[in-house]
């Protein structure tokens, strides 16, 4: 399989995929964004439903106001959104690729029977495209 180019979402997306739960602190979750570096995470119930999804964007005006008032930063479910744009793992890594263009996410929660299996990230499909095109 290493000298084949993927071709399905499911090849290239990070099944072990941070998330937060909607009770998730933005502290907690600004902390996580760092530390996996990146813009954006899904949010899941207790099994792992997809319920929403919460960004920097997202949370970077109420953190800073809860700064300049002196509050506790909030909690996801207040800030999450609820329409999420979600793949699922069978997806054409092409199709994703023209679904990102313009200002859609940077990272779509993949999704099977319901549950969170992986992320994918712009970056992933980037790098997918490269590895099709050197193979032809």
């Amino acid at each position: 399989m290493p000298n084949k180019a993927p071709t399905t979402v499911r090849e290239i997306m990070s099944r072990d995929c941070y998330r937060v739960s909607a009770t998730t602190s933005v502290n907690t979750l600004v902390e996580g964004l760092a530390l996996h570096r990146l813009p954006g995470v899904p949010v899941v119930d207790q099994r792992d439903h997809l319920i929403g999804f919460i960004s920097e964007q997202d949370v970077l005006g109420k953190v800073l106001e809860s700064a300049y008032l002196n509050d506790e930063p909030p909690l996801v479910n207040e800030l999450m959104r609820h329409e999420v744009l979600s793949v699922t793992p069978n997806k054409s890594i092409t199709d994703l690729a023209q679904e990102m263009l313009g200002t859609k996410p940077k990272v779509f929660p993949v999704v099977e029977q319901e549950r969170l299996v992986g992320i994918v990230t712009r970056r992933d499909v980037l790098m997918a495209i490269l590895r099709m095109r050197r193979k032809h």
